[in-house]
């Protein structure tokens, strides 16, 4: 039995060995899956759905019908003063009318007269209607309505909260990526200076160059070590970022292994997994936008909201009728000129409170009109900027290119020329310099680039 458990120890250890081997690329798609499937700022915004579900369910709590029991009783000095049972069954329905069962029983020596009832009880069955105030919108109506606005209002929400946090994972990894291009560059440079010093002192010592020759060559691989070190530094730093977005289940963070390397990103890539290429523009419907339809959705619950303010400005007028029957066996031996009827009338006369709601929330609904405009006027200049951005750096990204290859030129020439005696180590460090720099402006155009086509893919609200 051990040498079983041990077996199946060694196999475990051995797979999980293989599969973080062949895990060495941590590809764009894979890594913004990651983010999207466990990152904890994702998981509360899958929480604003619970958020509007539940409020779904309190609205319609407004209309559960309710059992509602009174029972009041008064015993003293040997006395039974009162004992009064008022139980009643109420269903509210949707235009404010609200049907009602109950059953009255009272007994006591003390009784108010108007609570005398049958030995056995009275049953009562009966409508409420509100003629004024409440009939067509009240609070239960305008709760439920707008609790069903929410859950679009609050998809939305989640869908530009994912979209945010989705954004900014794909800029730590382009930062990443270009911090590894860096370290990619310096240890060639290294390596080239290297080799260039080791030849320079076979040179020296057969007297074909000067001596100091030598000196120079290895303080230009002092200088290309400090930088390689220098990227290693910001490569970690940027390994380090990128680890704040990976998590797995159970609210656990990742740490990015060193030996783990991002893809060699292209346009195209980006465009496969962000859906960035810019010939969506052509069929994008801006009304569509996330950011959009909340402001309209927010625009919905204000209107609704002026509706119920409005109502409040009618008189309150509501009619209660109740047919009365002692025994409820005896459906026909209900007779219509036995009821209780009653009307309530209310109404302010100043109406300050009801005016004063009702001018407060058409201000909150010309703010939002004004905010809907303008969010639409800077989305669709964001959207021309971002596209003009792109075309700009593509241009960019082509011109820092040919500069690479012209200086790689230049460089090459210079190393030929120091071959034949007609140059200097000196000259050939300017060149790679000279070099250096021209690539590490080409990675800066070329991340810019790719930050501009994940910043359409932010303005656009795409889904990921």
């Amino acid at each position: 039995m051990r040498i079983i458990f041990i077996f199946l120890f060694i196999f475990s250890f051995a797979q999980a060995q293989q599969d973080q081997l062949e895990l060495s690329v941590l590809t764009l798609d894979e890594y913004l899956g990651l983010v999207k499937q466990n990152h904890p700022v994702v998981k509360q915004a899958d929480l604003k759905i619970t958020e509007a579900q539940a409020k779904l369910l309190k609205a319609r709590g407004a209309f559960d019908p309710k059992i509602e029991v009174d029972w009041d009783t008064k015993d003293f000095k040997a006395s039974d003063y009162y004992n009064i049972l008022n139980s009643s069954f109420k269903i509210p329905t949707w235009f404010g009318i609200e049907l009602a069962a109950g059953f009255e029983r009272n007994a006591g020596v003390f009784l108010n007269p108007q609570n005398n009832v049958p030995e056995n009880g009275l049953y009562k069955a009966g409508v409420s209607v509100p003629l004024g105030q409440g009939l067509f919108i009240n609070d239960r109506m305008a709760g439920l309505r707008q609790a069903q606005i929410t859950q679009d209002l609050n998809e939305a929400e989640r869908q530009l909260q994912i979209n945010d946090i989705i954004y900014e994972a794909s800029l730590a990894y382009f930062e990443w990526y270009v911090a590894y291009k860096e370290v990619e560059l310096f240890e060639n440079a290294l390596e080239q200076a290297d080799i260039r010093l080791q030849g320079i002192k076979r040179r020296a010592r057969a007297g074909d160059l000067p001596g100091i020759d030598t000196l120079e060559a290895g303080i230009i691989k002092q200088t290309r070590a400090l930088s390689l070190e220098k990227s290693n530094l910001k490569l970690i730093k940027k390994r380090l970022e990128l680890s704040n977005f990976l998590w797995i289940g159970n609210n656990i963070p990742v740490e990015l292994e060193p030996t783990i390397d991002p893809q060699e990103l292209n346009p195209q890539d980006i465009d496969n997994v962000l859906s960035t290429n810019l010939i969506v523009l052509e069929d994008y419907n801006l009304l569509e936008h996330p950011k959009l339809r909340a402001l309209n959705y927010k625009l919905d619950k204000l209107n609704i909201e002026r509706r119920l303010k409005s109502e409040m400005l009618k008189p309150q007028l509501d009619l209660k009728y109740n047919f009365l029957n002692e025994n409820i066996s005896n459906i026909e031996g209900f007779n219509v000129g036995e009821y209780t009827f009653g009307v309530q009338f209310k109404l302010p006369i100043f109406l300050r409170k009801e005016r004063g709601d009702l001018r407060l929330t058409k201000a909150f609904i010309q703010s939002a009109e004004y905010d809907l405009e303008l969010t639409n006027t800077v989305l669709n200049n964001k959207i021309n900027a971002v596209e003009n951005e792109i075309l700009s750096y593509n241009r960019q990204v082509d011109a820092s290119l040919s500069i690479v290859d012209d200086y790689e030129i230049l460089l090459e020439g210079e190393e030929r020329k120091f071959s034949f005696g007609e140059s200097s180590i000196f000259l050939i460090n300017s060149r790679e310099v000279k070099l250096i720099e021209s690539q590490i402006k080409y990675f800066e155009s070329y991340k810019n680039l790719l930050d501009s086509k994940a910043k359409l893919f932010n303005v656009l609200a795409l889904e990921f």
